[in-house]
């Protein structure tokens, strides 16, 4: 026995929910189902962002915000010209949800709560008669006269419009290859760099603005940087990591990378602060107190990695001590050996070749009624909310279009 809806969407997260609403809300006379292989809808929303669910970020400009998006900066232009960040704002806001922005930008309810958006969605869902039904994993997909058959395995789904938000869904992929679609292959996207080295060992905790380069390659990025138990996090190394995914996975996340702890002063500039230093501290203990804006347990390890005794005094440095120390503090040279991944905000680079979607409609170049949103196409971002805007974004154009 076949279901028949008029619109099907297959993936029940975050993309998914915002597509299956908008379309319903645009024309309330279509049938539209959501089809969810898990027995639990918006799993990833829910542990989003630390369990406060990072909605947008606020960044209004569509031509800077494509900046965030390693793979896809050209393509999202044009979408988010028709659905930004602030757009998305207004769009919680009319379904009573209130966003707020923090500090680096990142916007979140004004609840702290991701359970606020699952309500929101859920809700809207209920209201506009969507059918949502879980337990349904798609088994096999295939074209039948004008239609879309759906087999999931223990049901059969017939519909006109066929759209896939299933994320990084290695079978949907494989499905959509016989399909004759091009995936580019997947490879992790946002992750820390794993790091045994004395000079960072007992300073797990410990943060400071930074420059960090990749060697032999142009892989360069600035901001905080976070010490770990494991190596090295934060703002900075994932950044590197979703610019470099490709890169890196090509060289078996086995590398070297350059710390600047100054952030922009260079070798030369530091030693002739590091002499002016000497004549003013003289008689001061070197390893005592930090004179840049690093924690002083930081710098108290970069002086003994420089080979400066821990009671040696200022007026007794040598000029060799000098452009160690130098070098120590702005060209700092660690060995990366592999990655850290956090499984729930997981990322990968990779999907639906971008040469095979029409980004004015999300439609698939390749077969006619088949639409795409969120993440199953090859485009990702850094942290910062910029991975839902993207699934807010497609999920919209996909209802302007459709409904």
């Amino acid at each position: 026995m076949n279901q028949n809806f008029d619109i099907i969407i297959v993936g029940g997260g975050a993309a998914g929910f915002f597509t299956a609403i908008n379309i319903a809300e645009k024309n309330p006379k279509l049938k539209v189902a959501i089809l969810e292989r898990g027995t639990e809808v918006l799993n990833k929303v829910r542990i989003s962002g630390g369990g406060r669910c990072n909605v947008t970020h606020a960044c209004f400009e569509p031509n800077e915000l494509v900046k965030f998006y390693p793979r896809g900066e050209k393509e999202l232009r044009g979408p988010f010209h028709q659905f930004c960040s602030g757009d998305t704002i207004e769009w919680f806001e009319k379904h009573g949800v209130e966003l707020k922005i923090e500090a680096d930008g990142r916007m979140f309810p004004v609840s702290n709560s991701s359970q606020t958006i699952i309500d929101c969605f859920l809700k809207a869902t209920q209201k506009l008669g969507i059918a949502v039904l879980t337990g349904q994993s798609v088994q096999s997909i295939f074209k039948k006269d004008n239609l879309w058959k759906i087999e999931t395995q223990n049901e059969n789904y017939l519909t006109e419009k066929l759209i896939l938000a299933t994320g990084s869904n290695p079978k949907i992929w494989e499905m959509l290859q016989t399909f004759g679609h091009a995936v580019v292959s997947p490879v992790p996207s946002l992750f820390t760099f794993n790091i045994k080295d004395a000079r960072i060992k007992e300073l797990p905790g410990v943060t400071a603005q930074v420059t960090v380069k990749v060697k032999d390659t142009k892989l360069t990025s600035t901001g905080p940087l976070l010490i770990t138990h494991w190596g090295m996090s934060g703002p900075t190394i994932l950044k590197l990591s979703a610019w470099g995914a490709r890169i890196l996975h090509d060289k078996n996340y086995q590398f070297t990378i350059f710390v600047n702890w100054l952030n922009d002063v260079d070798a030369t500039d530091a030693e002739k602060i590091l002499k002016e230093l000497k004549q003013e501290h003289a008689k001061k203990s070197v390893s005592k107190k930090s004179p840049f804006e690093l924690t002083n347990r930081l710098w108290e390890s970069l002086v003994l990695a420089s080979g400066i005794e821990s009671e040696t005094k200022w007026a007794d440095l040598s000029k060799i001590q000098l452009q160690n120390l130098a070098n120590q503090l702005t060209n700092g040279t660690f060995q990366v050996n592999g990655k850290s991944t956090f499984k729930e905000e997981f990322v990968t680079a990779g999907g639906i070749d971008l040469k095979e979607i029409n980004f004015k409609t999300m439609e698939s170049k390749l077969h006619e009624n088949l639409y795409f949103a969120g993440e199953i196409v090859n485009i990702d971002a850094i942290t910062g909310g910029f991975n839902f805007q993207n699934a807010w974004t497609s999920g919209f154009i996909v209802a302007n279009v459709i409904s």
